[in-house]
């Protein structure tokens, strides 16, 4: 599998889900990559093929009061072979080799390449000296590539990668890409703001030209991230660098408040919305994660997100988006909310009366054994 030249999907915690993957992929990504997992999590999980949803799923039980019959499962990662494979690309967070080499095994034969995350700056990744952390401790970061691409990329012949930050000054980041791309990776994806630059400031396009010329000597395709806003935006932006077709675009930001800005003519939000939602339901993705997408998806001045936050199951979200017109956005109904809690009050009495009804069962039942 090539890199080369791909617009892709970038790694998103919450919002790297498989809705927004499927929609994305669905508008034209090239590859999709999974939010971040960190190893001692995936290490935990249990495959298991779920013949209802047709999806790979990797999950974790937990027991509810000490009670085997009351366990629940979790799901920390699913793919949809059908719509992924050949596409999904699977980032793991880690800094310990062996347990990223563990980690990356369990879902190898899954996914289509294996990407170390040594660029997040926030605090749930870099805190145990993962993500941004990992370009303070250089040869630790290699030494974990190094062998992810023994143990894990050649036995099974799948790509493993990496995205990275740059660091304070051209000379230092250049020294770090190549000990990086000496260790024998595909493909190193970098996001040209420092770990101390937020998304508000502009990316330093300027280090790339350099970059890529290390790559380009060792091999490795290159894939600039940083502020991209869609398929054009990245077209031009590359132009304008002077860096050649084969340097691929990460888009993260704007895809997640619009999986379809892969496509030549991105969609507005409303429709967005509702292709986002149908194959979410049909996913059985994660009710609070569908309502955080959707409230990334419609922008915040518009009164259908202040709707879409107040609503707190399937049933109240669905009615509400039966109200949205799908041109303007704009609510159908003058006072949603008010019916919303109609509904709620209808389901708390039904509760009730099935809960009566229950213990009235267990009563009559109770009293038959007795006289028996």
């Amino acid at each position: 599998m090539s890199y080369a030249g791909k617009l892709v999907l970038a790694p998103m915690v919450r919002a790297g889900e498989l809705p927004t993957r499927l929609l994305a992929l669905q508008h034209g990504a090239d590859l999709v990559w999974s939010p971040e997992i960190v190893d001692v999590k995936l290490i935990q999980t249990k495959r298991l093929i779920n013949e209802k949803l047709n999806t790979i799923d990797f999950i974790t039980t937990s027991n509810n009061n000490n009670n085997n019959r009351d366990s629940t499962n979790t799901v920390v990662f699913r793919t949809l072979p059908s719509k992924e494979s050949g596409k999904l690309i699977f980032q793991i967070g880690s800094n310990n080799p062996d347990r990223a080499v563990q980690a990356a095994l369990k879902v190898v034969n899954d996914v289509d390449g294996i990407d170390l995350n040594c660029g997040c700056p926030k605090h749930f990744s870099i805190h145990s000296g993962m993500g941004a952390a990992l370009l303070s401790t250089p040869d630790l970061l290699c030494s974990i590539l190094k062998s992810l691409v023994n143990e894990v990329g050649k036995p099974n012949n799948k790509p493993i990668s990496c995205k990275i930050r740059i660091l304070d000054n051209l000379q230092n980041t250049l020294t770090l890409v190549e000990k990086i791309c000496s260790t024998g990776i595909t493909n190193l994806t970098v996001h040209c703001r420092t770990r101390e630059m937020r998304n508000r400031d502009a990316p330093r396009w300027e280090y790339l030209k350099d970059i890529e010329i290390i790559c380009q000597k060792a091999g490795v395709s290159l894939i600039m991230n940083g502020k991209l806003k869609d398929k054009a935006h990245f077209i031009n932006t590359r132009k304008a660098l002077g860096l050649p077709e084969t340097v691929g675009g990460m888009i993260a930001d704007n895809a997640e408040s619009n999986p379809s800005v892969f496509n030549d003519s991105p969609l507005s939000w409303p429709l967005v919305v509702n292709e986002y939602y149908q194959i979410a339901i049909k996913m059985e993705n994660h009710f609070g994660n569908t309502k955080y997408m959707l409230s990334r998806i419609i922008p915040g001045k518009q009164k259908m997100y202040q709707y879409v936050t107040r609503c707190k199951n399937y049933d109240e979200l669905n009615y509400l988006l039966l109200q949205m017109d799908n041109i303007t956005g704009e609510c159908k109904s003058n006072d949603p909310l008010k019916n919303i809690e109609s509904m709620r009050l209808d389901q708390k009495q039904q509760q009730q009366t099935d809960k009566k009804r229950s213990l009235e069962s267990d009563t009559d039942s109770n009293s038959n054994k007795k006289q028996k």
